[in-house]
């Protein structure tokens, strides 16, 4: 696939990618002065370490961001690192020995592998499955256990599904883990782009007291700046197990100091101007849904359901694999797809499409898959 794609786009071919996730290049407006003038602090010249973070950044993480979503958050609960991925190795170091195991959802985003193998860890998988919604199959997750598993991770919703945690899922996945000893790593990024409220669903963890817990965010997606290079953990659970998490965290953070100092001063005015940017995409997102539910009605395709995110799974004809599909549709229609086995989807045949690509891309992409995946079929 990347050497067809490659190829084409040497030749001239103008590609409608579907698969566009960056939201700097998706051509999202952003408030430039606003943002350029947060990164002229006079404060960022000086070099002031804090292990945690700057208190002023911590702050505005509380106030800022999780104060508006009604969340109340103490600043002091709150560890500074360069971005989800980074928070990641911080509480694999925290949390386990070489050898030890991590359960992750099946499907997910695919990093954890290669995340947890830098760290020595083992990745173990619980599967995420599909019946007219998404749900956790806890009964797997319970079986998958070992006496070698320290943590659950959650992506809340989950990436590429869109599904979110709900609160009977919630409440026996805490009684899992107080059984066994485990902790739980909440990703949270996508929490702010849900397309309808659900009185059942769990948004946020990040006062989950009953079992230690770990809830993971940041710029990236809440502001939709990912080269700001900011995000956080939240630690939460029940004393003392909260605070000595907390202070062994600040070890390990000071160990690095790897948050840059401008962006720490610029986090209050980015995260207030995060509010118009989500909006955007929040708009963006929505429309492109809307589009893909009205031109797949009466498809030989089928939209699996989606909660939130910026992503959405169809479920192609099993004439072909995901991966057959994606390729003729690249090679044939000039329209770019994710096959689902790049999200460990463990069934066929699912192709992954971005909700953020520019609509009027969005809309012709679609309609080219559609026609021509109904005109093979028929």
């Amino acid at each position: 696939m990347t050497e067809l794609l490659r190829s084409k786009r040497r030749s001239g071919v103008e590609i409608l990618d579907l698969t566009e996730s960056n939201p700097t290049q998706a051509g999202i407006v952003y408030p430039q002065s606003e943002i350029l003038d947060a990164l002229r602090d006079s404060r960022s010249l000086r070099y002031e370490p804090a292990s945690a973070g700057l208190p002023t950044a911590r702050e505005a993480i509380a106030h800022d961001y999780y104060e508006p979503l009604g969340v109340n958050v103490d600043p002091a609960r709150i560890i500074l690192t360069a971005s989800t991925s980074e928070a990641y190795a911080y509480l694999m170091k925290l949390l386990t020995n070489p050898g030890d195991e991590m359960l992750v959802p099946r499907p997910s985003y695919p990093l954890f592998e290669f995340l947890a193998t830098m760290e020595s860890v083992r990745v173990s998988h619980y599967p995420v499955v599909y019946d007219q919604g998404w749900s956790v199959d806890l009964d797997a997750l319970a079986g998958t256990i070992t006496d070698r598993t320290r943590v659950i991770a959650l992506v809340n919703p989950n990436n590429p599904t869109g599904s979110f945690i709900k609160r009977r899922e919630l409440d026996r996945l805490i009684a899992i883990c107080l059984s066994r000893d485990l902790a739980i790593i909440s990703d949270e990024v996508f929490s702010d782009y849900a397309f309808a409220p659900d009185p059942e669903r769990v948004e946020h963890l990040v006062n989950t007291d009953a079992a230690l817990t770990f809830c993971l965010s940041g710029l990236s997606k809440v502001v939709g700046l990912p080269q700001m290079k900011l995000g956080w953990i939240v630690v939460g659970g029940p004393e003392p197990a909260r605070t000595e998490a907390m202070e062994r965290l600040e070890l390990i953070a000071d160990t690095y100091l790897s948050v840059g100092t401008p962006v720490q001063h610029a986090a209050r005015a980015l995260l207030r101007a995060g509010a118009a940017i989500r909006d955007q995409i929040r708009l963006r997102t929505g429309r492109n849904l809307d589009a893909l539910r009205t031109g797949i009605d009466g498809s030989v395709n089928r939209l699996l359901q989606v909660e939130g995110g910026w992503y959405a799974t169809v479920q192609a004809p099993l004439v072909r694999s995901a991966e057959e599909w994606s390729l003729e549709l690249l090679e044939r229609c000039d329209v770019l797809v994710q096959p689902g086995y790049f999200y460990d989807f463990d069934r066929e045949a699912l192709l992954v499409l971005s909700l953020l690509t520019p609509e009027e891309t969005f809309r012709e992409g679609l309609r080219r898959v559609f026609e021509y995946v109904d005109k093979t079929v028929t």
